[in-house]
């Protein structure tokens, strides 16, 4: 039965395309160089889309566990102003007096940790030895404070700050470089120069902070780090506080500030010595590193996207004068303008869609090396490949249109004259 008037039967129709399919795949690979720069041009331009998409997933993804391991109920306080910290001025700002304040008197606080750090420090252990690792000297409940597991052992005890105990816990690097995988439980290595005995062992964390690998840490009593390296006992780097009811945090963050103000004698227009860190700031922080990565790479994939959309649409605009003849002896035999037109349509996507590929392949190898460097971290999800598909077919599209109109356009008679 013949198909109803003012309609296409589905069966030619689905010919048309086929024909028109085939010979768009033939015309790419008959003009391999048109085709080879159309291909890289987008395909930059999709490595670069490609980069974006999962660095800002990665970003999300780490903010997400940086957040629940920094902990919603707690706080972290620095010596010194971070944000208007003066040349010279003290860092070492807080005092026995505010640990001891704190936990007589804040509301809410139910753990206070206070923490000093050696950096660059030596161990070894029989013929093992690790250089640079840093020594944090803290009170008891260290892992507790920063909702840290241990693996296998116990946490720092009050007697062993009291005693100042030539004892410690184990990060998972040191552990690993100097015990193997043999439990370090009761073994002994050195510290620099003097021998301490293993305690405990902290889980594998696999986070990065200050730039360093933050499993590449012991930890011992303040006491037994401020004796071994003649440090101050009486002021500390930073304390670790815990509280009550994390829903009240911001309360309990403005408390900790107006007490501290207050034991440090600060009038009402000086600026705080000291720095408080909450899971809210770190987020903070976060959001705003992500936004920046997200319109530095938006702009950069953007600009090469464009790059490869102009390329594609010279290269076919030179394409359709090349091929003048081919477009006239078509219409001469009954191709249509739109036959045409859906013809350079195809040959465009295609082209692109390739790029896509490309692109996509090369924007995750990139990642994958920036994520090995420990410059970005990246996370690969499908809707990478369907949006970097869809925007490289979606460039081929917008900036063919014009070529292949170009070529629907063509007079036969002229066309096959050459004067296209």
């Amino acid at each position: 039965m013949p198909a109803p008037s003012g309609h296409t039967a589905p069966g030619p129709l689905l010919r048309q395309l086929g024909r028109l399919w085939g010979m768009a795949l033939a015309a790419v690979w008959a003009y391999k160089v048109r085709s080879f720069f159309v291909i890289l041009g987008v395909g930059f331009g999709v490595a670069s889309l490609t980069l974006i998409v999962t660095a800002v997933d990665g970003a999300e993804r780490k903010a997400v566990e940086i957040v629940e391991w920094f902990g919603p109920d707690a706080a972290l306080v620095f010596g010194g102003n971070f944000k208007k910290q003066a040349v010279g001025a003290r860092t070492n700002t807080l005092t026995q007096d505010d640990i001891r304040g704190i936990r007589q008197s804040l509301p809410g606080a139910y753990l206070v940790v206070p923490m000093r750090a050696k950096s660059d420090v030596p161990l070894r252990h029989l013929d093992a030895s690790v250089q640079g690792t840093t020594v944090i000297g803290a009170t008891e409940g260290y892992a507790s404070a920063w909702n840290w597991p241990l693996v296998e052992g116990r946490d720092l005890s009050e007697e062993d700050v009291r005693l100042g105990a030539r004892v410690a816990i184990l990060g998972d690097k040191p552990a690993r470089e100097l015990f193997g995988d043999a439990s370090p439980i009761g073994r002994t290595f050195l510290v620099d120069k003097f021998q301490v005995q293993v305690i405990g062992r902290l889980k594998y964390r696999g986070a990065s902070g200050g730039g360093g690998d933050i499993d590449d840490r012991i930890i011992m009593p303040i006491t037994t780090l401020t004796a071994r390296f003649n440090m101050d006992r009486h002021t500390f780097r930073a304390m670790r506080i815990k509280f009550l009811e994390p829903a009240r945090m911001v309360a309990h963050t403005e408390n900790l500030r107006s007490f501290l103000r207050m034991t440090h004698k600060l009038s009402p227009g000086q600026d705080d010595d000291f720095s408080i860190i909450t899971a809210d700031e770190v987020l903070k922080f976060l959001s705003a590193f992500k936004g920046g990565l997200v319109a530095f790479l938006g702009v950069t994939a953007a600009s090469a996207m464009t790059v490869g959309g102009f390329v594609l649409a010279n290269l076919f605009s030179i394409s359709v004068s090349e091929r003048s003849r081919e477009i006239g002896l078509k219409k001469a035999v009954g191709a249509t303008s739109q036959a045409i037109l859906t013809q350079f349509l195809l040959e465009a996507a295609v082209l692109t869609a390739v790029g896509g590929l490309v692109g996509l392949g090369l924007g995750l190898g990139l990642g994958q090396l920036l994520t090995r460097l420990g410059m970005l971290q990246i996370l690969f999800s499908w809707k990478v490949f369907f949006l970097s598909l869809a925007s490289a077919v979606g460039i081929g599209v917008v900036f063919g249109l014009k070529p292949a109109r170009q070529a629907a356009g063509l007079d036969p008679i002229a066309a096959l004259r050459g004067e296209g």
